[in-house]
C-alpha cells in the first residue's frame, strides 16, 4: 500500500471509530455551460411569488448571525 493510501485509510478508520461515516453528495456543476442561465430563469420564475416571499421572511427571522461579520 502506498503511504498516502495508508494515511487516508488510517484517517478514515479514526473517523469511523469516532462514530462518523462517509457520505457522497452530488451537486450541480456550477462550471457547466448554461448553469448561470438556468439559475437566472429559476430566480425570475420566483420573483413576486407569495410563498417565496414568506419563505425568505422566515429565513431572515430564523437566521442566527451572531459572530458573523
Amino acid at each position: 500500500m502506498k503511504s498516502t493510501t495508508r494515511r487516508v485509510a488510517k484517517h478514515r478508520a479514526a473517523l469511523r471509530r469516532a462514530g462518523l461515516r462517509p457520505v457522497q453528495i452530488w451537486v450541480p456543476d456550477t462550471r457547466r455551460r448554461g448553469f448561470r442561465a438556468q439559475c437566472r430563469r429559476q430566480s425570475l420564475a420566483l420573483a413576486g411569488d407569495v410563498h417565496e416571499a414568506e419563505t425568505l421572511a422566515w429565513l431572515e427571522a430564523a437566521a442566527d448571525r451572531e459572530g458573523w461579520k
